[in-house]
């Protein structure tokens, strides 16, 4: 299969709002944008990425699951996390419900949640524990000649 394009769609009964809270918090723009559906894409570095929000009851969702996301983390990685967690956590007050620290699996991170409850993992990759490093098939870090990430 040759894809073109992957992007996550989030089923919601709050499109407008939900719309809202990714345009203003992570810099997303509409694409397209009608009462039931916005398509948007965040265009900041040399890849766009691209999310959309669907009303859960939309005619075009199967009947058996119109119903609003659950068990779904947005993952964003960025190069100053703890930046993000001033702007998003401290300045904006963005729900925390988990708070920034560093993993042995080699991310420093903090979990927020969008207007729907879906989970906002804001993350910045470091050298895992020795230990975990092991576990890694390729390098997903890497350090300059100082040793810094």
């Amino acid at each position: 299969m040759r894809t073109n394009s992957f992007y996550p769609v989030i089923l919601t009964e709050k499109v407008a709002l939900s719309a809202a809270f990714y345009k203003e918090h992570f810099g997303f723009e509409a694409v397209y944008e009608a009462d039931w559906y916005v398509s948007m894409k965040l265009a900041q570095g040399e890849i766009p990425y691209e999310l959309a929000i669907l009303d859960a009851t939309h005619h075009t969702v199967p009947a058996a699951y119109r119903q609003k996301a659950q068990g779904l983390i947005l993952n964003f990685e960025v190069e100053d996390v703890d930046a993000e967690y001033r702007r998003l956590i401290v300045d904006r007050r963005l729900p925390l419900q988990l708070d920034l620290r560093d993993e042995e699996f080699g991310q420093r991170h903090f979990i927020t949640s969008d207007p729907n409850g879906v989970l906002i993992d804001v993350i910045k990759i470091i050298p895992p524990s020795e230990s975990e490093s092991a576990q890694y098939i390729e390098a997903v870090w890497s350090n300059d000649e100082d040793g810094n990430q």
